[in-house]
């Protein structure tokens, strides 16, 4: 087998493409031939060391992706070799082939192509957690998506619209809200015309009538949090999914007094350890969902598997518009 290996993380470059011995399964674990995997921001501070996750070195990235079983270790029953399957375990996806936690592979039905079950799972689970779980949106209510064009902010979309919520997108270029219309937001907000430090909280009250968004669903952080959570509608939710931007803000708690407003954590990694059953359960729903065609991973583009370094410098320079995958 062949991957991308980490021996030193100190960033992309260091990152090597390396012939392994291919792994024989042990108790518990399976042998996928990878067929795709996904990139996730994750995976950018991973092999940097800025991720809460530090694996033993060497590993491989690559936190998300799609193949079929070849090989089947002790104690594992429900999947066989021939069946195809998504898993998402922190590490292992960008090489040919890996070995995966059995427990954590998604069986795919039919009619599953690998390249959007290796770009679902993450962005997918974190929305449906964060909007139906955390927040428990209700139809009718209005969701403001911060980073919208983004992965999980496109899969943030579909699943409110999914649910019956208005929901307003705020992205980066007239090409990002274009999209997110076509989503099905109701609005859009360029905050290059409308930025965190400017026009941005006016511009959100104009969209909800005064009243503000009862649920912000924020993947940035840094300095779009205050003037969005001080837009927040009364019983409002805010949803803390990630700092993408880099900064992790601080926000003054006498807003969330004077709104009655709630801050909520949305860490759907521990959800799916702590809750084992509620969150298969919940994909089992999103499985359904794609299935409706409700939800349906937005794709950038696809590369080879090679070209993981070139994966990598798209991702940072923000272009990205949904997912990018990697095909082997």
């Amino acid at each position: 087998m062949h991957a991308w290996l980490c021996e030193n993380p100190i960033g992309v470059d260091a990152l090597q493409w390396k012939e392994l011995p291919t792994p024989e399964p042990g108790a518990g674990q399976v042998r996928l031939r990878i067929e795709a995997a996904s990139l996730n921001f994750p995976d950018l501070l991973i092999v940097q060391n800025k991720y809460q996750m530090k694996p033993p070195l060497p590993f491989v990235p690559g936190s998300e992706y799609a193949g079929v079983v070849e090989a089947v270790g002790d104690g594992v029953k429900h999947l066989k070799p021939g069946q195809r399957v998504a898993c998402l375990s922190g590490t292992g996806g960008f090489g040919t082939h890996t070995l995966a936690p059995a427990a954590l592979c998604m069986p795919l039905p039919d009619g599953f192509p690998a390249v959007d079950a290796a770009a679902f799972i993450m962005i997918y689970a974190t929305s449906y957690h964060a909007l139906m779980d955390r927040a428990q949106l209700k139809a009718g209510e209005t969701v403001l998506v911060l980073g919208a064009a983004g992965g999980v902010g496109t899969a943030a979309i579909q699943i409110a619209k999914a649910a019956g919520a208005r929901v307003i997108a705020a992205a980066s270029s007239d090409d990002k809200c274009a999209l997110c219309a076509s989503l099905g937001a109701d609005a859009t907000i360029n905050y290059t015309q409308h930025g965190p430090l400017g026009g941005l909280r006016d511009e959100i009250k104009r969209l909800t009538g005064g009243k503000g968004p009862d649920v912000v669903y924020d993947p940035v952080g840094g300095d779009f949090a205050e003037p969005a959570f001080r837009s927040i509608a009364w019983r409002g939710r805010y949803l803390v999914v990630g700092f993408a931007s880099g900064p992790i803000p601080s926000l003054p708690l006498n807003l969330a007094l004077l709104k009655g407003a709630s801050i909520v954590g949305v860490f759907w990694g521990d959800f799916a350890k702590r809750e084992p059953q509620a969150n298969a359960a919940m994909m089992q729903a999103l499985a359904g969902m794609y299935a409706k065609g409700q939800v349906k991973p937005v794709i950038d583009q696809t590369l080879p598997m090679a070209d993981l370094r070139k994966a990598y410098a798209i991702m940072g320079s923000r272009s990205v518009k949904g997912k990018l995958v990697l095909v082997n």
